[in-house]
C-alpha cells in the first residue's frame, strides 16, 4: 500500500439552513469558484482539499447537507464521524440566524463529543440586505462557546481563515488526544490505514515533509 500524502484526515461537515450558501462555501474552499445559480443540494456532496497547516500535511473531506427540514434525519447519520462542523445562516436571512441554536443542539445530539464549531455568518456582502448585524452573530456565538466568523463565498472573504481556523482547532485537539492515548497505553502494531483523525506513522509521513 502506497504513504498517504498526508499527516492527518479530518472529517468536517457544513450544517444550516437551506439557501445560507453552504454549496457556494464548497465551492469556494475547494475549487476557489462561484456561481450565483447554485441548485439546492439534493441529500448530501462532499469535496476533497488537501491543506499545509503549522508544518502538517492535512486532507480534509468536507460534507455538503442539505439544509431542509426533510433531510435532517439524513444530516444526523454524518454527525458521529465528523471532527468539525460549520453552522452556516445567512445575514440577510433572520430565520436561518434564529434556528442555529436548533441545529447546534442537533449538533450536542448526535456528534461525537467534543466536536470542534464555528458559527458562520455568510453572504456578508450583501450589506444593503443585511439583517442580522456582526455583533449579534458573535453575541450567538459567545453564548454557544463556540468561534465565530462572517464570509463571503462570492467575493471570497474570510472563507479561507474560517476553514483554516477550525483544521487548526482539531489539530490541536487530536494531537492532544494522541498524546494522552500513548502515555494511557503501550503502542500496538500499526495496521497502515489511516483512519478519521490519525496521524500518519512516521513512516508514511516522511513523504510529506
Amino acid at each position: 500500500m502506497p504513504p498517504p500524502h498526508y499527516d492527518f484526515l479530518i472529517k468536517l461537515l457544513l450544517i444550516g439552513d437551506s439557501g445560507v450558501g453552504k454549496s457556494c462555501l464548497l465551492l469556494r474552499f475547494c475549487d476557489d469558484a462561484w456561481t450565483p445559480s447554485f441548485i439546492t443540494t439534493i441529500g448530501i456532496d462532499f469535496k476533497i482539499r488537501t491543506i499545509e497547516l503549522d508544518g502538517k500535511r492535512i486532507k480534509l473531506q468536507i460534507w455538503d447537507t442539505a439544509g431542509q427540514e426533510r433531510f435532517r434525519t439524513i444530516t444526523t447519520a454524518y454527525y458521529r464521524g465528523a471532527m468539525g462542523i460549520l453552522l452556516v445562516y445567512d445575514v440577510t436571512d433572520e430565520r436561518s440566524f434564529n434556528n442555529i441554536r436548533t441545529w447546534h443542539a442537533n449538533i450536542e445530539q448526535h456528534a461525537s463529543e467534543g466536536v470542534n464549531k464555528i458559527l458562520i455568518g455568510n453572504k456578508s456582502d450583501w450589506t444593503d440586505k443585511r439583517v442580522v448585524s456582526e455583533d449579534q452573530g458573535r453575541e450567538l456565538a459567545n453564548e454557544l462557546g463556540i468561534q465565530f466568523m462572517e464570509t463571503s463565498a462570492k467575493v471570497n472573504d474570510g472563507v479561507e481563515d474560517a476553514f483554516f481556523s477550525l483544521a487548526r482547532d482539531i489539530k490541536a485537539r487530536l494531537i492532544d488526544s494522541q498524546a494522552d492515548a500513548a502515555n494511557a497505553q503501550p503502542s500496538n502494531a500499526n495496521d497502515g490505514n489511516v483512519k478519521f483523525g490519525q496521524s500518519a506513522t512516521p513512516a508514511q509521513s516522511s513523504c510529506c515533509s
